[in-house]
């Protein structure tokens, strides 16, 4: 199943910390594509440093929650600790879609709830899948050319 993967990190040595994430989720599934690296501001949360952000684009044949464990897995084993909402992270991957799926549970919410909004999700994706869809809210380029520039 193709799944959009979306991965940022802040603190420490965030370019080596995506780049490690990219690199263990190719261990472990089938990496199709992956963005280039993306600096972006913060959005909500506390004052923090900018984030390096990318998109990979993979295939599992993984349930959708077993794919999202492998994510969080990839994220505790390179020491994400999960304190604050929206604060600094040395990584973070998120979910973004996986197939066509659309999951309202309170552990599994797909596709993810705010990628619409956020355009260093969309960039990066369109950047390596140019016809991208995200399920409910429709083509991505269409979805960034209605989002306000970065301030």
């Amino acid at each position: 199943m193709k799944a959009v993967v979306a991965l940022g990190a802040n603190l420490e040595e965030p370019i080596a910390a995506v780049e490690l994430a990219i690199t263990l989720l190719e261990q472990s599934t089938d990496l199709v594509a992956r963005s280039s690296l993306f600096s972006t501001k913060p959005v909500g949360g506390p004052p923090q440093p900018d984030y390096v952000n990318a998109v990979c684009i993979i295939e599992s044949n993984l349930p959708a929650r077993d794919l999202l464990g492998l994510l969080h897995g990839i994220e505790k084993s390179m020491g994400r600790v999960r304190n604050e909402r929206w604060g600094p992270r040395v990584i973070d991957l998120d979910l973004i879609m996986y197939g066509l799926l659309v999951s309202e549970e309170e552990d599994l919410t797909l596709p993810h709830p705010r990628a619409h909004e956020r355009r260093f999700v969309l960039e990066p994706w369109l950047e390596i899948d140019p016809d991208a869809e995200l399920p409910l809210h429709g083509r991505v380029s269409d979805i960034l050319a209605d989002l306000p520039p970065y301030k």
